[in-house]
């Protein structure tokens, strides 16, 4: 079911009910807190199995990226209330820490 409401398509009912999504909140500072630490922690874990530092980023960013879409994927099926948003400072977390492993990472 397509719903159009206020100019914003929404799948469903539930989701244009959230058509006012703020993008400075304490829910965009969990999305991003949760995915720099998941970031960190995937650059950081591939580097005891991974040689390259480019691998290590790779593993970072899919480890946290995937959680982060897993995330809204679970939302958008009714359990809690989607935003592209919410994936946006997913993706910011995600490379800013990333980019700061990366970046100590080679300049050792």
């Amino acid at each position: 079911m397509v719903v159009v409401w206020l100019g914003c398509v929404c799948w469903t009912p539930r989701v244009c009910a959230q058509a006012v999504d703020p993008w400075f909140g304490r829910d965009k500072a969990l999305h991003f807190g949760a995915s720099a630490t998941l970031g960190t922690g995937g650059y950081v874990g591939g580097s005891l199995v991974l040689d390259e530092p480019w691998q290590r980023a790779v593993a970072g960013a899919g480890l946290s990226l995937g959680l982060g879409t897993a995330k809204e994927l679970y939302d958008l099926a009714g359990y809690g209330h989607p935003s592209w948003r919410d994936m946006t400072w997913n993706v910011v977390g995600t490379a800013l820490a990333v980019g700061l492993c990366w970046t100590v990472d080679v300049s050792w």
